[in-house]
């Protein structure tokens, strides 16, 4: 089926380009050159950056040699020291932000003169100013989508040209939570014969779906951008895991010269391969335009086979099968590398909440990186994939809501065309706590913001994410009306009185509270009409400084907006720390959900002398896996086991404390009050009278050894791999002393780089770029980047008065 689309101008600026093609050139960059053996190049290495701002650093001219030289994806402010007085505040993490400019250095053979030449940013933070040969192609305000221009026509073929970035984050407060600043994702040029598939104009869907047989509808957009008709054909391969076919399509075109034309093919797929949370299996599309024999172009894009269905009656269904989702929302930073969009990181943070129990995410409030859906695809996790925190009123100054009216099409746009073929994407969001919520003109911004991406793509339902205090919920019908799914921040206990005045209404829970995690457990779990509960947060992130915080008796009191709480630069209310390691509310939630475990314990943690402990609506009581608290021997402590046995027994050194009920009634929980005394603590489970399974804490001795931990010793020698490296301090036999907090020092020797440093104390200044850090908790974490040489690369971790402890990781081409 053929879809003739419109003539277009070839002198349109942002035309975007697709993904894998074969040539056979090289591209020299700066002093290194890297293969064109792809249409989809790198072009993240040999960048010159200025923090600052200066006139004239777009002209080709211009003099960089005293600029330093660095690889992207780069964000600047997590280099820099958090103060007080950064303009930033407590929302961005008290970070620096300000204008930074990025160069690069380049040429084009020859032979690329009837090649079609475009760059492509993933995601630069913000008001990215792009220039090549210091020509301003254009200014891309949003810091969360991709754009792209096309370069062709500046470009001076074997000759140097320069591509030239102005990153202006310097307008504060422009973000509720940490940004970073520059260009956090990954660069590409693009290159491809100008008869081409156009760029995220490739559209995949299955709508038909048994275990016997699916059918795979492809959409492809060609460009003839020749002054020449064309006659071509579309050629498509549909690829399952092992790289077998599965089907193939060939429909052949006459193309007028300038001219665009839409192609519909569709293929059936025998015994097909369902994409599911736990085989997520994918299938690959290749799509060859050929002329005769010769091969014009040629992309790859990945998709999964699978239905969803949401109904009141079953809830979400995936594949036909009811799934409750078990989600969390997460901020778009990684830690101690800031906003930096490394693939490894995107990946580890999809490994850690699959490890957490989660089965959904939420992409709180903005689109995220192409590695973090391309993870959530290959693992198996569902996406609820989300696109602004606000419309035309804004919550800062100069946050998007500046941008709303001229941008909101293009972002739009640029979120759903480029995000719509991943399998693990189900459903859509608009918005998030839109201040303007209340107002007939909320509604409709909700009906066109809708109806724009139903265009695009009806596949999905859409949802947003409403806030309401007081008693007045009821005025959000007719918002809720125009979305497919009402999302409810913090409202779930309204779910069953809605449920009578609206019953057709399909509810998921956007936002929580973590204490809230049985409440909405139950819910969820008994009212097939709510699909879902998604905690702030899974993940504990930079800024929205101290919104989970504990704090004690004379300590400055509120909720994260009412005051500044410095030196907290983070949040603190994710289920899983900065470094990775899992708090106990994470392991009582993912119990509810899932039933690969079965008990836990750990111990709340016990107030000072005449002090209290208190906390916020998001934070939980500090409770942590620790039997070592010197100085409160003889007082009470409490003891949390979580447990799905009917029954749990405490021991202390063998010595029976107590038994408790642990049944749904108690929540699943049980608490032991005890005096401290050093030994060991042991929980146990009882079901039918019988002891079936125990978990123990050990008091820690004196602090002796470090212990080290990489989550990967073989890594990929590009420039970008990482090795993520958990350092923890233990007593003597081995046991992790919890209360260490020894300065710990950092040396590597290879090919290697250290990246990011760590310790998840959202209290502690030190930076998060260097070569040392305190413990906390007797924990840190260092991160390290392979460099573009094979090779061994060493890590020796030293304190004094402990044992030194070293690893080796393999870089590998």
């Amino acid at each position: 089926m053929l879809v003739p689309k419109r003539n277009f101008n070839h002198k349109s600026v942002a035309i975007l380009f697709g993904t894998l093609v074969l040539w056979t050139f090289c591209v020299s960059c700066g002093s290194g050159s890297f293969s064109a053996s792809e249409r989809k190049q790198s072009f993240n290495d040999n960048w010159k950056f200025l923090l600052g701002d200066t006139i004239g650093a777009g002209s080709k001219d211009f003099d960089d040699n005293e600029w330093r030289s660095l690889e992207l994806p780069h964000d600047w402010s997590i280099e820099g020291k958090t103060d007080m007085d950064n303009p930033t505040r407590g929302a961005g993490g008290y970070f620096p932000s300000g204008v930074g400019w990025y160069r690069k250095t380049f040429s084009i053979p020859e032979d690329w003169k009837n090649k079609k030449i475009a760059i492509y940013f993933e995601g630069v933070y913000m008001n990215a100013e792009v220039m090549i040969n210091g020509k301003s192609l254009g200014v891309h305000p949003y810091g969360y989508t991709s754009f792209s221009y096309d370069l062709t026509s500046y470009l001076a073929f074997d000759k140097e040209n320069i591509l030239a970035v102005r990153v202006d984050n310097s307008q504060q407060m422009n973000s509720r939570w940490y940004s970073g600043s520059g260009i956090y994702r990954h660069v590409w040029l693009m290159v491809h014969n100008p008869v081409h598939v156009a760029h995220w104009e490739t559209t995949i869907t299955t709508p038909e779906v048994s275990s016997e047989m699916a059918t795979v509808q492809v959409k492809t957009l060609i460009k003839n951008e020749t002054e020449n008709p064309q006659t071509v054909k579309v050629n498509i391969k549909l690829l399952d895991k092992n790289s077998k076919e599965a089907g193939i399509g060939e429909t052949e075109i006459e193309m007028p010269a300038r001219s665009e034309m839409e192609v519909h093919q569709t293929i059936n797929v025998a015994n097909p391969l369902l994409w599911n949370l736990d085989s997520p299996d994918l299938y690959q599309a290749k799509i060859q335009v050929m002329n005769g024999r010769k091969i014009l172009d040629e992309t790859t894009t990945n998709f999964g086979i699978r239905t969803i269905k949401y109904s009141t009656e079953n809830g979400f269904q995936l594949n036909g099968k009811t799934v409750n989702m078990n989600g969390g929302c997460v901020h778009h930073d990684n830690g101690c590398l800031g906003a930096a969009a490394y693939n490894r990181a995107e990946e580890r943070k999809i490994e850690l909440l699959k490890k957490a129990g989660f089965n959904a995410v939420r992409t709180s409030h903005n689109p995220p990186s192409e590695a973090f859906l391309d993870a959530c695809d290959r693992l198996g996790l569902l996406v609820m994939n989300e696109s602004f925190d606000c419309w035309h009123i804004s919550k800062n100054t100069y946050d998007y809501a500046r941008f709303f009216d001229q941008w909101w099409q293009h972002d739009i746009e640029a979120m759903v065309k480029r995000d719509r073929n991943h399998p693990s994407i189900i459903m859509w969001s608009i918005g998030n706590e839109i201040p303007e919520r209340k107002e007939p003109r909320a509604v409709e911004t909700a009906k066109i913001l809708v109806e724009a991406i139903k265009k695009i793509d009806d596949t999905r339902p859409i949802t947003s994410a409403v806030v309401g205090w007081g008693n007045d919920w009821y005025v959000f019908d007719s918002l809720f009306a125009a979305h497919d799914v009402a999302g409810y921040n913090y409202h779930l206990n309204s779910a069953p009185d809605d449920h009578q005045r609206v019953p057709s209404r399909i509810i998921v829970h956007t936002e929580s509270y973590p204490n809230d995690a049985f409440a909405n457990w139950k819910l969820v779990t008994n009212n097939n009409y709510v699909i879902g509960d998604f905690v702030w947060t899974a993940m504990d992130y930079l800024g929205e400084s101290g919104i989970g915080r504990w704090y004690y008796t004379g300590e400055t009191p509120g909720e994260h907006w009412e005051h500044e709480f410095f030196p907290w630069h983070g949040a603190y209310c994710g289920d899983i720390d900065l470094i990775g390691w899992r708090k106990p509310i994470s392991h009582y939630r993912s119990m509810l959900y899932n039933d690969d475990k079965k008990l836990y314990m750990a111990v709340r943690e016990p107030e000072p002398e005449g002090k209290e402990i208190k906390g916020t609506w998001w934070s939980v009581w500090p409770t942590w896996e620790s039997w070592t608290w010197p100085g409160f021997e003889g007082k009470n402590i409490q003891v949390e086991v979580y447990s799905m046995y009917p029954k749990v027994k405490l021991y202390l050194d063998d010595k029976l404390i107590g038994e408790q009920a642990t049944t749904i009634d108690q929540q699943f929980k049980a608490t032991f009050t005890l005096p401290y005394a050093t030994g060991q603590l042991k929980a146990v489970g009882v079901e039918n009278d019988q002891e079936v399974e125990s978990t123990t804490l050990q008091t820690a001795g004196q602090s002796a050894l470090i212990k080290l931990n990489a989550d990967r010793q073989d890594i990929k020698a590009d420039g970008q791999d990482l090795s993520f490296v958990i350092v923890e301090i233990t007593d003597k036999d081995g046991t992790i002393q919890p209360n260490a907090d020894n300065l710990l020092e950092f040396t590597i020797e290879g090919e290697g780089t250290i990246v990011g440093v760590d310790n998840a104390d959202l209290k502690d200044l030190d930076s998060y770029v260097g070569s040392s850090r305190k413990a906390f908790k007797g924990r840190a974490l260092v991160v390290i980047k392979s460099t573009h040489h094979a090779g061994n690369i060493h890590l020796t971790v030293t304190s004094p008065g402990l044992t030194d402890a070293s690893v080796n990781i393999r870089s590998e081409k």
